[in-house]
């Protein structure tokens, strides 16, 4: 169970804050503890969820030391790039829907690279490896900033400092 201010992955929406642990009747009159999110970046959203539930993912956002250690080792991660659209496209939504932050950094380093190989020869990645990157770096730079106790915006140059 998580605890007031503690910050989660909410089902691959981003960093979410828990503001309030409550308990309320839930449809069938029954008391049910609720968590009420709120999102720790963006938009004003509140979200109340049922503590037991399993029809969301919710985790909690990794620790500095760790992400630290997961953008040293970005440079030795295989990419995960497939030539064949309409698989790349299923392993790319599993791996974000997977809600690890090992593999959306993988993610978002495949589709950096890809795009700048296209990028060269004057070609662009295709709108859905467009799409699935701009996901996937929402979430890993929003639990990075969370973590570093920085903002999503200065998450790319902290990255770049330590794989310099």
């Amino acid at each position: 169970m998580f605890k007031i201010n503690d910050h989660i992955i909410y089902n691959n929406m981003g960093v979410y804050r828990i503001v309030d642990i409550r308990k309320e009747k839930d449809i069938n009159n029954i008391d049910t503890d609720y968590y009420i999110l709120k999102p720790a970046y963006g938009n004003n959203l509140t979200i109340k969820t049922p503590v037991n539930s399993k029809k969301v993912f919710m985790r909690k956002i990794i620790k500095r030391d760790d992400v630290i250690s997961l953008i040293e080792s970005l440079p030795e991660q295989k990419p995960m790039w497939i030539e064949d659209n309409k698989k790349r496209n299923e392993l790319f939504k599993a791996t974000l829907k997977k809600g690890e932050p090992r593999g959306w950094a993988n993610l978002v380093r495949t589709l950096y690279l890809e795009k700048k190989e296209k990028s060269a020869v004057g070609k662009k990645l295709m709108k859905i490896d467009e799409d699935i990157m701009k996901v996937a770096e929402k979430n890993l730079y929003e639990e990075f900033a969370a973590a570093l106790n920085i903002t999503p915006e200065e998450v790319l140059p902290f990255i770049m400092n330590h794989v310099s």
